[in-house]
C-alpha cells in the first residue's frame, strides 16, 4: 500500500516504474498505457539506448542507466487511492507478461518538479521532414525541416510518442493546403502545431482537461501561428463543435474513439479525412468494425510497435 503524508509544501508525486523485460518497447508501451488509464495525458519515458545526436547541439548530458517510466500525480487527496491501483496493475502486468518491476514514488515541491522531467527530452525526428524540438533544447535544422517547438507541461507528452508520430505522419500524407483541421483531445496542442505548418487555415482543437486549453494556446503562438487562424476549447470529444472540417485527427485511447465513431461523421464531407490513433494493437479490431459499422471506409493503418492508427473516410456525407 502506497500511503502519502499531506505537505503543503509537496505539490506532486514522481512515480517511477524501472522494468527489466526482453522486449524493452512492448513493456514500455504496456507500462505506459496504465498510466494513462488512471488519468495522465503524458508520462517521461527513460530509454538508457537513446544516443544524442549531432543536430542535438551542445549540452546534450549522459543518459539513464535503466528502463523507466515515470508518471507525475499532483499531491490531492484522491493520489493515494491511484498509486495503490497503479501497484495493483504492475503487478498484474508482472504475473502476465513477466516484465520485473521495481517501483518508487517520490514527493517534489513545486521547482523540482518544473525541471526535473526535462532531463531527457530531446529533439526527435517524426517524419522524413518534421522534428519535433522541446523548446528548451538547441537543435541545428536542415534547410527543408519543419521543427514543431513544444513545451508541454507536465501534464502532456513532448510529441514523440509512437501515437503522435503515427498521427503526424498520416497528417502529413492527407492534408491539403488550406484545408480546415479539427483536433479532439488536443493535449500540448502539437497536431494542431503540424497542421498548421503543413498548411491548414483553420484550426480548432478540444479537450476535456482545461490545462490544456492555455498550453496548447501558448505552443501555438510559440510556432508563430496566429490566433485568429486557431481556437481551442473545452469540451468532451466533439460536444460543442459546429461545422465540418476536411481532416480531424484524435489521438486519444481506443475507448473515447469507440464513443466518438457514433457522432463524429456529423463533422465530415464526403472528402473529410478522419485519423484516429492512440489504438492499442488489442482494441484494434474492436474499433475497425465500429467504423464498418458507422459507414466509414478504411484508407489506411499505421503501426508501431504495440499502437495504431487508422485514416478514414464517410463517403455517405452529405456535400451540402
Amino acid at each position: 500500500m502506497v500511503i502519502l503524508r499531506n505537505d503543503n509544501f509537496m505539490k506532486w508525486i514522481a512515480a517511477k516504474i524501472i522494468f527489466y523485460h526482453e522486449n524493452t518497447q512492448l513493456a514500455t508501451d504496456l507500462i505506459s498505457e496504465i498510466f494513462y488509464d488512471l488519468g495522465l495525458k503524458g508520462v517521461q519515458i527513460e530509454d538508457p539506448e537513446l544516443a544524442p545526436e549531432e543536430t542535438w547541439g551542445e549540452g546534450a548530458c549522459i543518459g539513464p542507466l535503466q528502463h523507466a517510466v515515470i508518471g507525475f500525480f499532483p499531491d490531492t487527496p484522491q493520489t493515494a487511492d491511484k498509486l495503490n491501483e497503479l501497484e495493483k496493475k504492475i503487478r498484474s502486468l508482472e504475473r502476465t507478461l513477466g516484465v520485473h518491476c521495481n517501483k518508487e514514488f517520490r514527493q517534489m515541491d513545486e521547482e523540482d518538479w518544473a525541471e526535473s522531467w526535462k532531463a531527457f527530452f530531446w529533439p526527435q525526428r517524426i517524419t522524413s521532414r518534421i522534428t519535433v524540438k522541446p523548446t528548451w533544447r538547441d537543435y541545428n535544422a536542415e534547410s527543408d525541416e519543419i521543427v514543431l517547438e513544444i513545451d508541454p507541461g507536465m501534464a502532456f507528452g513532448t510529441g514523440t510518442h509512437p501515437t503522435t508520430a503515427l498521427c503526424i505522419t498520416l497528417i502529413e500524407r492527407y492534408l491539403s493546403a488550406g484545408a480546415t483541421f479539427l483536433d479532439i483531445g488536443t493535449g500540448s496542442g502539437i497536431l494542431m502545431i503540424a497542421a498548421a505548418r503543413l498548411g491548414a487555415d483553420r484550426l480548432v482543437g478540444i479537450d476535456n482537461d482545461e490545462t490544456a486549453l492555455g498550453i496548447a494556446e501558448k505552443n501555438l503562438l510559440l510556432n508563430h501561428i496566429s490566433q485568429p487562424c486557431f481556437e481551442v476549447k473545452a469540451g468532451n470529444l466533439a460536444d460543442g463543435i459546429d461545422g465540418r472540417f476536411d481532416l480531424i485527427a484524435a489521438n486519444i485511447l481506443s475507448e473515447a474513439i469507440l464513443k466518438l465513431l457514433g457522432t463524429i461523421g456529423r463533422h465530415m464531407l464526403p472528402k473529410s479525412v478522419l485519423i484516429c490513433s492512440g489504438i492499442y494493437k488489442d482494441n484494434c479490431g474492436d474499433v475497425l468494425k465500429k467504423m464498418q459499422q458507422q459507414g466509414l471506409r478504411i484508407l489506411e493503418e499505421l503501426h508501431e510497435d504495440s499502437w495504431v492508427a487508422i485514416a478514414c473516410s464517410n463517403p455517405n456525407a452529405s456535400a451540402a
